[in-house]
């Protein structure tokens, strides 16, 4: 609210809303400017004074796919829906390793980035915006080398290619939702950057990324899609496998689950970010 005594410039005053503050879309819109250089900085310090730098973004879902070849294709014999299993691997690695990399981030930003919180006011949704932004420009790198494997094994592209930004931006939404959960009680409980790595460890086990999930019991199908990674590496596999039905309930499923994790969220995230600065 703006201040002012005669002979003096006026001072702007911004004070926290008291209670649970609706989403100001036009603050956020204003502030695109500052996502791009979040954006931006995030990728600059992910590979910095790295030898490799972005081809990391290759080697780990590449590396990952030949250790999960060995030991669950070769050695436990799991299923692949008709597909080699390398490329059944790949497949769900390159949303998950996305997935994985932007929840971490996401839940982290705040705390990494606390200077930011302390000296200047700006909506505090960008940070963990900006991490799970960042993050998909690795996955297009990954999703370019899936479309290189899909040749090598001489299977041919089709239309199903299509629904790729969809399913990436509902990977998008899937790491946001409880990013910024995690990123809000990050600030006040440290003990949440232990429970991170760990969350995302359990999580990859309950995501079919190294079995199908054609496993799981049909009377647990309804409940288990409520993971909302289970629609997106569905959908994954979806797209390259000429045999494969389409992923309708676990994607419904995936898509409520991030609606109902997301609104809950952002009710969360707004009722306590008036204290960030105080307590980060």
């Amino acid at each position: 609210m703006p201040m002012s005594q005669p002979g003096t410039a006026p001072v702007v005053l911004i004070r926290p809303p008291r209670g649970w503050a609706p989403l100001d879309l036009r603050e956020l819109a204003a502030a695109h400017e500052l996502l791009y250089f979040l954006v931006l900085r995030n990728l600059k310090l992910r590979y910095k004074q790295t030898a490799l730098g972005a081809a990391w973004a290759l080697l780990q879902p590449l590396l990952t796919m030949a250790v999960f070849s060995v030991v669950f294709g070769r050695l436990a014999r799991l299923g692949s829906d008709g597909l080699p299993y390398p490329l059944f691997a790949l497949a769900a690695l390159v949303p998950w390793t996305y997935f994985a990399t932007a929840l971490t981030q996401a839940g982290n930003s705040l705390v990494e980035q606390h200077q930011l919180l302390t000296k200047i006011y700006f909506p505090r949704l960008l940070l963990p915006a900006a991490a799970v932004i960042a993050g998909l420009i690795d996955l297009a790198i990954a999703f370019g080398m899936l479309l290189v494997v899909l040749a090598w094994y001489g299977i041919e592209p089709s239309f199903r290619l299509l629904a790729a930004p969809a399913l990436a931006l509902l990977a998008a939404a899937a790491a946001f939702a409880p990013g910024i959960w995690l990123a809000a009680l990050n600030v006040r409980y440290r003990d949440v950057r232990y429970v991170i790595p760990f969350l995302v460890q359990i999580w990859l086990f309950v995501t079919p990324v190294v079995y199908s999930s054609s496993l799981v019991p049909e009377r647990w199908r309804p409940l288990y899609g409520l993971n909302p990674m289970v629609g997106v590496v569905d959908g994954f596999r979806w797209m390259i496998s000429p045999a494969a039905p389409p992923p309708g309930g676990a994607l419904a499923g995936s898509v409520a689950a991030v609606a109902l994790l997301l609104a809950g969220g952002l009710f969360f995230f707004r009722r306590v970010e008036r204290s960030f600065a105080d307590v980060v």
